[in-house]
């Protein structure tokens, strides 16, 4: 825990004078806790409209971004001011992953490995781009439990052993750290879903037996159902949303393998770095993969050769697919295509990256001045590489408190163009609106003839209730974009609203009289079937961990 809080502390120590790194989704993120706050505020617990976003329109950005990383951002900002939340949030994070590869390098080398392991993992340079660069929060927190996914996978398809007994407690552990990583960052969730699909694909014929495929199959089956309740209403509504943008000009795979080059030079620039740090680590994981090769069956050996072929078929499929040649892949895979990214894979790459320094610094022939030296090199090159990155970044100190001052002042923030509920353009929203607006019908003339009395009497991310008092026909105009699972009620009736051409803003005809207007956002069938299917899985999970302490109380 002190290495992981030290290799921590230096990552993120430019902070303490430069401000904050704001990386490409710096403000995405953050504005998503100060959302999410703002509603554990009001009381709602598991927040899904966010309320504050196209400047207070709103979207169903919490529908589809996993939550771990959110809620976790937006309970950060109840302990320290808002200024530091980022930098709190990088330093646990990367305490996190140090000690979840400590925990991965104790069952494959002594204490000096499982150190060299949680460093190398801690402050690797792909966790350095995101940190630096990206900002990526929730892809970055995800990584974080990459070491204890890998080696949950690894006692489940037998390349670590583990007492028979205690097959259905990996299998369950197993389950819950790949539900945790898709509850996290869906990108790393696709990237999880393939590797360990690979993983066990390769150990089924390595080990020629279908053991390791048919409990790896179960596992992450039981971890898609545990994540149900988030992967369920996450599936089914993006018909509701233009998902589609997500794959815009600029995100596709296609234009993001490593060197690739479109007519933006910025997006150039950038990959270029990308690049360069996803060569680098393939270099650096080659040579110690090479340097740590299990020359014998000895059990002196720091890795067993059947899981060093496991770790070097990952980095093979890995720096693979971020090359231009396995385009194929990325259009015929599903979902694959939503990870935009091919250099995303370095994520997987991180791993055998520090599993390989680790082992060739602990085995026999490395030791004295030899291990010393690459302890030394290794250092000196992670050094480097974020020094590079430190220099060629942006750093703010403003973005916090001015998104802060816009939510305290009403004003709300962007939106995310494939969020967007469908049949809207949200660029043509405007920045400051009032909450409620009456305007004439459409066979009145242009202003309204008497005095409209308007009582808002409660206005929540996902409740709106009004009383609105007019003399004559009206509209009602309400800052809020149409969502089916919008319930808007007139007097207790339920009415659809109307949509006004480009944009989807809720807009309700009145008559005129005393009108009580009453708009939730209510439960979708989807909604509850995930969480049906999340229950029951649970449920499942709990049942195998009780038969399992069964059968180990009769044995022993």
């Amino acid at each position: 825990m002190l290495l992981s809080l030290a290799t921590a502390l230096a990552i993120i120590s430019p902070f303490f004078w430069l401000g904050n790194a704001s990386g490409h989704d710096f403000s995405f993120h953050v504005a998503s806790w100060m959302d999410a706050a703002a509603q554990w505020h009001d009381g709602i617990l598991l927040p899904r409209w966010t309320d504050r976003a196209n400047h207070g329109f709103g979207e169903p950005r919490f529908i589809f971004y996993p939550p771990i990383s959110w809620m976790f951002g937006a309970a950060l900002g109840f302990v320290v001011p808002w200024i530091f939340v980022p930098a709190v949030f990088i330093a646990l994070t990367q305490i996190l992953a140090g000690m979840c590869a400590f925990a991965l390098g104790r069952r494959l080398f002594p204490t000096r490995g499982a150190l060299v392991c949680a460093v190398c993992y801690a402050a690797n340079p792909y966790a350095l781009l995101i940190v630096y660069m990206r900002s990526d929060f929730a892809e970055q927190l995800a990584l974080a439990f990459f070491p204890l996914l890998f080696l949950a996978s690894a006692v489940v398809s037998g390349l670590l052993d583990s007492p028979a007994r205690s097959g259905r407690r990996a299998i369950v552990f197993l389950a819950i750290m790949f539900a945790v990583v898709w509850l996290t960052n869906a990108p790393a969730g696709v990237v999880a879903s393939y590797s360990l699909a690979m993983l066990f694909a390769w150990t089924a014929v390595t080990n020629k037996s279908w053991r390791p495929w048919l409990h790896g199959t179960a596992a992450l089956a039981l971890g898609f159902g545990l994540a149900g309740f988030y992967l369920v209403p996450a599936a089914y509504e993006q018909r509701w949303v233009n998902i589609s943008l997500a794959l815009a000009s600029g995100l596709q795979p296609s234009q993001n393998f490593l060197y690739a080059v479109i007519t933006d030079a910025e997006h150039n620039a950038f990959n270029r770095i990308a690049s360069n740090t996803a060569v680098l680590m393939i270099a650096l994981t080659g040579i110690f993969a090479a340097l740590s090769f299990p020359r014998s069956r000895s059990t002196a050996q720091p890795l067993k050769k059947s899981l060093w072929g496991t770790l070097v078929a990952l980095s093979v499929t890995a720096a693979f697919l971020m090359l231009r040649i396995s385009n194929i892949f990325w259009e015929a895979l599903p979902k694959l295509r939503f990870v935009q990214f091919p250099w995303r894979w370095m994520s997987v790459l991180a791993i055998p990256f520090a599993v390989f320094i680790s082992a060739a610094i602990v085995q026999k022939r490395a030791r004295g001045y030899r291990a010393a030296a690459m302890i030394a090199a290794v250092l000196v090159i992670l050094a480097c590489t974020a020094t590079y990155l430190v220099r060629h970044t942006w750093w703010d100190s403003e973005d916090v408190p001015v998104l802060l001052e816009a939510l305290q002042n009403d004003e709300g923030f962007e939106g995310v163009d494939e969020y967007d509920p469908l049949g809207d353009d949200h660029s043509l929203l405007p920045e400051k609106l009032e909450r409620v607006m009456v305007t004439p019908g459409p066979e009145a003339e242009a202003e309204l003839k008497s005095p409209t009395e308007v009582t808002v009497e409660c206005w929540t991310a996902e409740r709106k209730e009004m009383r609105i008092t007019t003399r004559e026909p009206a509209v009602l105009k309400l800052r809020l974009l149409d969502y089916p699972a919008w319930r808007v009620e007139v007097n207790e009736a339920v009415v659809i609203p109307e949509q006004t051409g480009e944009t989807v803003q809720i807009t309700v005809p009145l008559a005129n009289g005393s009108s009580h207007v009453l708009v939730r956002f209510i439960r979708t069938p989807d909604r509850t079937v995930g969480a049906v299917i999340s229950g029951v899985s649970a449920l499942i999970a709990l049942l195998l961990i009780l038969r399992s302490r069964t059968e180990r109380s009769t044995v022993d």
